[in-house]
This record gives C-alpha cells, sequence and structure tokens, in this order.
C-alpha cells in the first residue's frame, strides 16, 4: 500500500540513514524510490550497496526539488505515497506496520506528527486533528509524516515545479480547500526530521511570501479578506500585552476561576448564601 520517496543531492550520509531506516522495517513490502539529482560525493554508492532492496532509483540533474518529487510520483505505483528525504528517518522500525490499518480505511490523507533534530535538540511537532484555513495558511503538512493518495497527484495536479518554496504548501492548501479531500491525524510520530542547516534567511521569507501572494492570487483570490485579517490579527497578538492576554484566556486556570466566579454572581443574584457555593 506504500511507496516512499527519498529526495537526495550530495548528502551521501544522510541518505544512508533514510535507506537504513526505511530498510529496517518490520512490514518489507514497501515500494522505495530514490530520485538523487546526480550527487558526486558519494550518494550512488551508498544507493547501489543496498540496491537489491531499492525498488527504483535514478541518478541524474533536475531542476530542482519539486521537480525531483514528481519523477518519483511518476515512478511510484502504490495507493499512499510518503516522501522521506534524506537525511530524515522513521521514527521506529514498526512504523508503517503500524499505520497500515489506518490506511485501509482510505482516506486522501493521514498525517502524523513529527520529531524535529536540530543539532542535539529535538522537539517533537503536534499536529491538529482538524486543518483551519489558519493553520493551514501559516503552516503546512508535514511531508515526512504524511501519507498522500497517489491518485490525489492526477486529481488536483503534480507540484507545482514554477515554485521554488511553497509548492507543497499550495498542494495541500489546495487539497484540503478546493478539492475538500479526506483526511486523518495519527496520533503517533512518524517520522524524525533532519533540521541541520534549516535556513531561514530573510531571502527566503521574501521569497515565501511572494510566491504564497501569487498562490492566493491565482486559486483563493475570494480569501484575500480572510488572510487580510488573519496577518492584522497575528500582528497584533505579536504585542506582549495582546499575547499575555491570549495565554490567561487560553489558561484552564484563568476559565475554572471565570466558572467559578460566574456561579458565585448567579447565587448572590438568586439570594443564596456563599457557604451553597
Amino acid at each position: 500500500m506504500v511507496s516512499i520517496i527519498t529526495i537526495n543531492y550530495n548528502n551521501a550520509v544522510g541518505l544512508d540513514k533514510t535507506i537504513q531506516s526505511v530498510l529496517s522495517q518490520t512490514y518489507n513490502e514497501i515500494e522505495y524510490i530514490i530520485i538523487d539529482g546526480g550527487s558526486d560525493d558519494g550518494s550512488s554508492e551508498v544507493i547501489e550497496k543496498n540496491v537489491n532492496k531499492i525498488s527504483h532509483w535514478v541518478s541524474e540533474q533536475d531542476k530542482g526539488i519539486y521537480h525531483a518529487m514528481n519523477k518519483g510520483i511518476a515512478l511510484a505505483t502504490k495507493e499512499y505515497l510518503l516522501f522521506l528525504n534524506s537525511g530524515d528517518c522513521l521514527h521506529n522500525t514498526s512504523i508503517i506496520e503500524a499505520i497500515l490499518p489506518k490506511l485501509k480505511m482510505g482516506k486522501d490523507l493521514y498525517y502524523g506528527d513529527l520529531k524535529w533534530i536540530v543539532n542535539t535538540n529535538d522537539f517533537v511537532v503536534k499536529y491538529p486533528k482538524k486543518l483551519s484555513l489558519s493553520f493551514i495558511y501559516k503552516n503546512s503538512l508535514p511531508h515526512p509524516a504524511t501519507f498522500i493518495k497517489r491518485k490525489l497527484f492526477y486529481k488536483i495536479s503534480l507540484y507545482n515545479e514554477n515554485l521554488t518554496l511553497v509548492s507543497d504548501w499550495e498542494f495541500f492548501m489546495r487539497a484540503i480547500l478546493k478539492y475538500d479531500v479526506s483526511y486523518q491525524h495519527l496520533e503517533m510520530i512518524i517520522a524524525d526530521f533532519d533540521g541541520y542547516g534549516l535556513s531561514n534567511t530573510l531571502e527566503q521569507k521574501k521569497v515565501i511570501d511572494t510566491e504564497k501572494a501569487l498562490v492566493m492570487k491565482t486559486f483563493f483570490p475570494e480569501l484575500t479578506d480572510d488572510v487580510n485579517k488573519l496577518e492584522f490579527y497575528n500582528k497584533i497578538i505579536k504585542n506582549n500585552r495582546f499575547k499575555i492576554l491570549a495565554v490567561l484566556e487560553e489558561s484552564k486556570l484563568t476559565q475554572k476561576l471565570n466558572s467559578l466566579w460566574l456561579r458565585f454572581l448567579l447565587l448572590i443574584i438568586k439570594g443564596k448564601k456563599v457557604k451553597d457555593l
């Protein structure tokens, strides 16, 4: 039921880690596809030493990560696709076997949680059960932890190779908001994401903002006002005073105190004594 696609370019060490995490799975009927961008750092040798257990692989120059991902989609034959790029690993050796019963329910997307590893630090990113416009616009679904029904790429589109940084975001936005695909959050960590060397430069942010604006104009012009309000709210909430209010508002203790205070007022209104509280 599962094709795992690994994209790699000049990351032989990371590629070897990823390959071993896939090949060590207790479920051994995974279709495993590796798309290498013509690496010259020994990545091909890493692939060749495991070639008997790899379903398909190519090593040739490509036009970027989304072009490489589309190559992987074209080679895949299984019902669900998982993109696990070089350096990323499945969280444990039985994770695919644990997920198979869920996949048999047939939803379009299944996404779990992601463990980020940055140098010697790590933390778990948990994703919500319900995907709102606010969440999808500001974030995205995690590729290494999302099983995508293969037919969606032919129903919606392949990844947009004209975009350099947000094509996966565009795909999930269209799938969830335009095509109303079915989805389910899996209450488990699916993969360990290698955040080493991940950069978030001002130039990249400008590209992301520009590409997101283009996607919104092309596919979601009716949501422009909602997105503008969302961004305005985000700017306000950055103010420390509003942050404190937001935290207090969401605090369970504050909610309990508010509830007790309201009950106290009601008792006074009804003429009851405080000791009856």
